[in-house]
């Protein structure tokens, strides 16, 4: 059980004048909610409750608008920065949408814009001398798009789906970089965790069967494609980003060869796919479990 969990749960049975004392501090709003999560003793109403104040400043009037219910900043590098740090960062910003499938930065193009991703997937390849492509990353919401100190990027930037981008100068955030030890920080964690999932995807490509590979893949989507669904509640459902010969690209696959190992993983049950794009995976765990496990 989650500490949150554990939390509600203590709330629903403890004596009135406990949860007064709890309330306390919190704004109307919450303050009204708790009231009528007291009154119901509904459990899911204080899981709301809980919900809203995950985010701790989401009511603090010094963050602007904009930021306050952004990913990004809760979860991304500007969780990083003050209210007064996020403000100046938002006399720079720009809200860019790119449609699906639209080139974002070709490789060795300079960058005169960094962001975090709102919203979509981003595919990142490289090409052979030959024009053979080959992804080698995705990225999603909230992740860093760009390099700071780099003007240039090392390879191709693409919208596998329609993205959200809230964009500003590179300069912009080297300066609080400087400014900002913790922001550093972020970045290079963000950095460490590419790097991870680097070193886990060449295990995959490396060492894995198809049926592995392909439920690698999916268990990567749905454990990253909407940063607002905690995949640990067992069930998920996404659009699958990337078409047929894509996966295939990016698993070292073939076409065919990915669509015999969906159709397996349909008739088992471990998913469920409509309209040959949406897919639904009834439990997360079960899996996982197959991205280790051939015969699982």
């Amino acid at each position: 059980m989650s500490k949150c969990h554990a939390l509600a749960a203590w709330l629903n049975h403890a004596p009135l004048v406990y949860r007064v004392v709890f309330v306390r501090g919190w704004t109307i709003r919450t303050g009204l909610l708790v009231a009528l999560a007291i009154r119901s003793a509904s459990f899911a109403a204080w899981w709301e409750v809980l919900k809203i104040n995950d985010r701790k400043d989401i009511h603090n009037s010094k963050v602007p608008v904009v930021c306050r219910a952004c990913e990004a900043r809760h979860r991304g590098i500007c969780g990083a920065l003050s209210a007064d740090q996020l403000m100046e960062l938002s006399k720079h910003t720009t809200k860019v949408v790119y449609s699906a499938e639209s080139e974002i930065s070709p490789v060795g193009q300079n960058l005169p814009r960094q962001g975090n991703i709102l919203s979509g997937v981003v595919k990142l390849s490289k090409l052979t001398a030959d024009g053979r492509q080959q992804i080698v990353g995705l990225q999603f919401a909230p992740d860093f798009m760009g390099r700071p100190y780099s003007r240039q990027s090392e390879v191709t930037v693409e919208a596998a789906t329609d993205v959200k981008v809230c964009a500003f100068p590179a300069g912009t955030l080297e300066n609080l970089m400087r400014e900002t030890p913790e922001l550093e920080h972020k970045l290079h964690e963000q950095t460490l965790k590419e790097l991870d999932e680097a070193r886990n995807w060449m295990l995959t490509l490396g060492r894995k069967t198809a049926s592995e590979k392909v439920a690698s893949f999916l268990y990567l989507i749905a454990t990253h494609v909407d940063p607002e669904v905690d995949s640990a509640d067992g069930a998920v459902s996404f659009d699958i980003p990337l078409k047929r010969s894509d996966i295939a690209d990016f698993l070292g696959l073939t076409i065919e060869t990915v669509s015999r190992q969906l159709t397996k993983l349909r008739h088992a049950g471990v998913i469920n796919i409509h309209n040959n794009r949406t897919v639904e995976v009834p439990d997360v765990e079960r899996l996982r479990h197959l991205t280790e496990q051939e015969n699982a």
